[in-house]
């Protein structure tokens, strides 16, 4: 018998958190979610100031089978004029009547509250991680990027859920990629600095003011991008926060036109090398001990974001960005790079990945429904 339910209590939310680490027993894909972050995503992360989070968990016999949120991003519909929900978090055995369960539970939810499309998965938003992998599923996911059963696309295509867009992932390795960027850059930089344009690391000394910065360029430069909402304060603040702590600057450049910040390229460690190994996602008692001791031994970086405002694209700034990441990295032993998540028709960024021999090795995909 099959019982879905919302998750009204932190022992339900505990179990929300927890139902993947036994999906996936015994996968060596598997990268578990730490359990304080996923905690604080869901009670009391910045985007519940002005949006929704409701999570469901499917029963199955009386045991936990799959969950999935519901999500109402206020500030989504708002920016893009737009009346739509999404669903999130999703993970389920193999059972077409639990995720059929589970999804009418989301659904009936957002359509009480006037919505009337329904895109995902998100979680729980584009700013986070999102997307279903559809495509390569031979590799751990890196840092922040979803990793999920082969079966889950069949499942929501079945249910009525047609293809929105997908989303690639490309991978450059040290042995194959086109160092043309690193050859450029003796005649970029000079070309850029005549026109009053730097590029440099990213000063963590005055972090506060390198925030400011940053955030007007993501708000800006991303704007056109598919679900795309504008940070709130608070929001780009608490990722910033989470990001520091992992933030190698080698990795992080900035780009200025008279000390105004115009662009960023950033680029994190692979942690989910280490986190791999963290069971079921507790940092204590030994988890945090593999975070500081084994961090050195990370060989894969993820470009993160890579961005100009409008007025500067085209100009150099982003094959100086490449040109620097590709050197700092081979500086550090770094093996592969993964270049994600792509929209599939952003043409630009597609054309400049694959300038530098990257390979699409990943597609997730983003789905949507009419209710």
């Amino acid at each position: 018998m099959i019982h879905v339910k919302a998750v009204s209590s932190k022992r339900e939310l505990g179990k929300f958190i927890d139902f993947p680490h036994e999906l996936y027993k015994g996968d060596a894909n598997y990268v578990p979610e730490l359990f304080i972050a996923q905690r604080d995503i869901l009670t009391k992360h910045p985007f519940l100031d002005h949006s929704a989070i409701q999570p469901f968990l499917a029963y199955k016999d009386g045991k936990v089978a799959g969950r999935a949120a519901a999500i109402l991003n206020n500030n989504h519909n708002s920016f893009n004029r737009v009346n739509e929900g999404f669903f999130g978090f999703f993970d389920a055995i193999d059972d077409a009547e639990v995720i059929e369960g589970l999804l009418n539970e989301v659904k009936e939810w957002l359509t009480n509250r006037g919505i009337r499309t329904i895109v995902g998965p998100v979680n729980p938003s584009t700013n986070e991680s999102c997307g279903l992998l559809v495509d390569g599923y031979d590799k751990p996911p890196v840092a922040m990027m979803t990793y999920n059963k082969s079966y889950y696309g069949k499942h929501i295509e079945s249910l009525g859920f047609q293809k929105r867009t997908d989303l690639l992932a490309y991978e450059i390795k040290a042995d194959t990629f086109n160092d043309k960027p690193i050859r450029l850059l003796d005649t970029l930089i000079p070309r850029l600095e005549q026109k009053g344009i730097t590029i440099r690391t990213a000063n963590l000394k005055n972090f506060k003011a390198e925030v400011e910065g940053l955030k007007e360029v993501y708000n800006g430069a991303w704007d056109k991008n598919l679900g795309f909402v504008p940070m709130t304060n608070a929001e780009f603040n608490y990722m910033a926060k989470d990001l520091k702590l992992i933030l190698d600057t080698d990795f992080c450049l900035v780009a200025e036109h008279n000390n105004k910040i115009i662009g960023f390229a950033l680029c994190i460690p692979d942690i989910n090398q280490i986190l791999i190994k963290v069971r079921k996602g507790r940092l204590f008692p030994t988890g945090i001990f593999k975070l500081l001791t084994q961090r050195k031994r990370i060989n894969a970086i993820r470009i993160l974001a890579l961005g100009v405002t409008a007025p500067y694209r085209k100009m150099g700034i982003e094959a100086v960005f490449y040109g620097m990441i590709i050197k700092n990295g081979l500086k550090k032993n770094i093996t592969t790079a993964e270049a994600s998540w792509i929209l599939e028709g952003n043409q630009m960024m597609n054309r400049g990945i694959e300038s530098v021999n990257g390979k699409v090795y990943k597609r997730y995909r983003i789905y949507e429904q009419q209710l």
